[in-house]
């Protein structure tokens, strides 16, 4: 019998949502350049995820997003 990792239907209560670079992009509408920058500056957290990938939070990205 072999077992496999199943993701769930509906997302587990106080799970973090993960993105891409490219996600984000999309999801704040801007490149992923300017994403790169911001976490470059510090303005936004990245948490990195094997060698190369990288990932943010979308609760940061909803965090980066103020009104003026």
């Amino acid at each position: 019998m072999s077992s496999s990792l199943r993701r769930p239907d509906q997302p587990i209560p106080g799970d973090r949502h993960w993105m891409t670079l490219q996600e984000a992009a999309v999801y704040i509408a801007t490149s992923v350049k300017t994403v790169r920058r911001r976490i470059a500056s510090g303005e936004l957290p990245a948490y990195a995820c094997g060698k190369r990938g990288l990932r943010v939070l979308r609760e940061d990205l909803d965090n980066l997003m103020r009104p003026v």
